[in-house]
């Protein structure tokens, strides 16, 4: 018999991205896993792959698991409160504050486990999450998260200055020191659960921390995820922080810490980046986590993917709870397409609107290749799969491309039925 371990057929509605401007979709077609990597997905199911079990989904959609290259993991609780605020005042009132109070194991506990639940039971598969600047902390939530089956990159964030005084870390060499207790602390503890540096950001951080971090990258190999121009107010304050950067980007460059093509960064929403950000994170192999949801709450402005994507930057969506609204990221696609109208009616006109195939490209291979071969259906990916029913789905149309992009506009009518990665089912919904 083929090989057991992961080892499968889906039958279903079959949609997954070719490129970013393709989608593929196969009605009542079959994908196939084999020790959890994909071997294809088919019209009809080859001969060498009748021996392996089918688990039939007819009538409901399949599609690649999806991926969150940026959310705040603390802040989760706080969803949806307070996006009256800007940034730099809703971070100071509200998330600071919340924060802190990681201190607290139990309180730390009983808020990563809904967190995790939510991961476990929504449409990602892949993630890159913040944790807190306190390492017990960050620790549990990566116990939590391996639970779920998901692959993430975790950080514990670095930060020593500029927040209340119960979120700042006494120095930066306490700052530094924790972070090598907590790498030596997980070191060969996961199989799908990875350590991320994670300067919050260049504010939060000194340049002795940055210089410090951006060693510890090279010297460990490890990925850093940070945040990069997100609002008007925190670029001013960059410059002014490191008055020998030509731009936010550049700040980052001259600490080491954004990353190079071999290992790759991470920088959250990008929203104000110019010529000078596009060639340094071009040069870097820099991966931007968009964040269009959290950008419109806290009314940062929109980032201009057109042109990242037109200059050939890699590109993918976050949903940056707890300034995004919801770990859903069926409305992450419908956010990024409705954002990138609105930047070409009111922006530049000369930036066309991102096409669903371009967005759902973004939620699954775009960010997916972070992680490697990921984020479709195509013959050598991980088997990273959602099964979604749409049956109560009002005038529900044929063409599965269609009833793809439906769920999108309205996800209320999208159920998951069943969730796989690296072809191992981790979620399965159980009627009752």
């Amino acid at each position: 018999m083929l090989g057991a371990h992961n080892s499968f057929v889906l039958k279903g509605d079959i949609a997954f991205s070719e490129d970013l401007k393709n989608i593929k979709t196969i009605k009542d077609g079959y994908v196939v896993s084999l020790d959890g990597i994909c071997m294809g997905a088919f019209d009809t199911l080859p001969k060498k792959y009748e021996e392996l079990e089918v688990i039939d989904y007819k009538g409901s959609l399949i599609v690649p698991g999806m991926v969150d290259l940026h959310a705040h993991a603390p802040q989760y609780l706080c969803s949806g409160i307070a996006t009256d605020n800007e940034l730099l005042d809703w971070l100071n009132k509200y998330i600071f504050p919340e924060e802190a109070k990681y201190s607290d194991l139990e309180y730390a506990k009983k808020s990563y486990q809904n967190f995790a639940n939510d991961m476990k039971r929504g449409f990602t598969t892949r993630a890159s999450i913040f944790g807190t600047m306190h390492t017990d902390a960050t620790i549990l939530l990566m116990d939590l998260l391996e639970e779920t089956g998901i692959v993430s990159y975790v950080g514990k964030v670095n930060m020593n200055r500029n927040s209340v005084d119960a979120l700042t870390e006494n120095s930066e060499d306490e700052s530094l020191e924790e972070t090598r207790r907590w790498l030596q602390s997980i070191e060969g503890k996961y199989t799908r659960t990875f350590p991320i540096l994670t300067p919050r950001f260049i504010p939060s951080c000194s340049d002795g921390l940055m210089k410090g971090l951006g060693e510890l990258s090279k010297e460990k190999g490890l990925r850093i995820q940070s945040h990069l121009s997100e609002n008007v107010d925190e670029v001013k304050w960059v410059k002014e922080l490191v008055p020998e950067s030509t731009s936010y980007a550049n700040a980052y460059e001259l600490f080491n810490a954004i990353g190079e093509k071999t290992v790759p960064s991470i920088m959250a929403h990008c929203v104000y980046s110019d010529d000078e950000e596009i060639r340094i994170m071009k040069e870097h192999g820099t991966f931007i986590a968009h964040c269009a949801d959290s950008n419109i709450n806290l009314a940062s402005g929109i980032a201009p993917i057109r042109r990242f994507l037109n200059e050939g930057l890699k590109v993918g969506i976050g949903s940056d709870v707890a300034a995004g609204s919801t770990l859903n990221m069926l409305r992450m696609i419908l956010v990024t397409i409705q954002a990138s109208k609105m930047y070409y009616r009111l922006v530049d006109s000369s930036l066309e609107p991102l096409t669903f195939e371009e967005a759902f490209y973004l939620a699954t291979l775009g960010g997916g290749e972070y992680f490697g071969k990921v984020g479709t259906f195509k013959e050598g990916y991980a088997f990273d799969a959602v099964v979604i029913s749409d049956e109560n789905m009002a005038a529900k149309p044929d063409n599965v491309r269609q009833r793809l992009e439906k769920i999108c506009y309205n996800d209320a009518d999208a159920v998951i039925l069943s969730k796989y990665v690296d072809g191992k089912n981790i979620f399965l919904r159980r009627e009752t």
